[in-house]
């Protein structure tokens, strides 16, 4: 005989069960304990720095605390590689940039599909980097560093942040365009590469303008140009490359919070949520416009759209200037 109370507690504890079992309660319960967020560069660059910028707000709003955990090496690859084969659970997290979509065009070997093995959070930001000299260079523009690597062929050198980074592409856009050899010299990093070019050990940068922005301010760093094709909001008296000395130079780049494959749609709604809420409280719109970053806050299909073009852009442009990792 058909018993109302005794299958009333069957469906409850049914219930409590799945929930205690993960089943349900692990995307209802999202997040129960810290969440990383993986940068595969050095500390100081400008991954670094903008998953710093949005980790405080970010923790708040989630109600856990968010760790920027630094894992550099092979221009990114090891970090990403790290959030790839990581549990799809929500709390292993990756911020990148240009590499992300590059690396598996200039290495033989990459240890990860950029489309396949991650599951895009969203867009964060987007900044033209800005092409800066030590002082002791005896250059005031674009024009004179054109003429002075023009004259000193393969003795000029410009720090990057690793084979493939957005340093190397902006260094190699410059060469390309303006038929100089000015020399990458690789470090771990946009920081150490950085730290390189305020101390003159390199000659000269061409890094995030996030980064950069303080020490040109205290005249560290020359600043000879951003690689916007207008003018930076937060640096108007600088001109633009392509302004200065070499026409048709653009190099803009982006940032992207992305999960490994598989985590849960759910758990990707709620960070992307958390993440468009920290990019337009009216202290992080000031705090990314100080710095000349472009906030996108974009949703994660947008995510996805924008990473899947790149690939196919980045793949045809190292195609076309042989760019290959030894």
């Amino acid at each position: 005989m058909y018993n109302k109370n005794k299958y009333l507690r069957w469906i409850v504890g049914l219930t409590a069960s799945l929930c205690c079992s993960g089943v349900w309660g692990q995307v209802d319960s999202f997040p129960t304990k810290p969440i990383r967020i993986i940068v595969p560069f050095a500390p100081g660059g400008s991954v670094d720095l903008i998953s710093r910028l949005i980790s405080s707000k970010m923790s708040e709003l989630l109600g856990q605390q968010i760790i920027v955990e630094n894992r550099a090496g092979a221009s990114g690859n090891i970090g990403t590689e790290l959030v790839a084969r990581a549990t799809p659970d929500g709390y292993t997290l990756l911020m990148n940039t240009l590499p992300f979509v590059v690396n598996p065009n200039i290495f033989p070997r990459v240890p990860y599909h950029p489309i396949n093995d991650f599951a895009p959070v969203g867009m964060v930001s987007s900044s033209p980097s800005v092409l800066t000299v030590h002082p002791s260079l005896p250059v005031h523009n674009v024009k004179d560093l054109l003429a002075l690597t023009k004259s000193r062929p393969g003795q000029i050198n410009y720090a990057s942040a690793g084979i493939g980074t957005n340093p190397h592409i902006a260094g190699e856009l410059f060469n390309f365009l303006g038929r100089t050899s000015l020399v990458a010299v690789h470090f771990k990093g946009g920081g150490p590469g950085l730290i390189a070019a305020m101390s003159g050990e390199v000659s000269a940068t061409f890094t995030n303008i996030a980064e950069t922005s303080v020490f040109v301010r205290a005249k560290k760093l020359r600043a000879l140009g951003v690689s916007s094709l207008k003018r930076s909001p937060a640096f108007p008296e600088i001109p633009t490359v392509h302004e200065s000395g070499l026409p048709g130079y653009e190099f803009i780049t982006w940032f992207a919070l992305i999960a490994p494959a598989k985590t849960p749609r759910a758990v990707i709604a709620q960070i992307n949520e958390a993440m468009k809420k920290t990019l337009t409280a009216p202290e992080q719109v000031r705090l990314f416009a100080d710095r000349g970053l472009d906030i996108v806050a974009s949703s994660p299909e947008g995510a996805a759209d924008h990473l899947k073009k790149e690939v196919e852009r980045w793949a045809r442009v190292v195609k076309e200037r042989g760019m290959k990792a030894e």
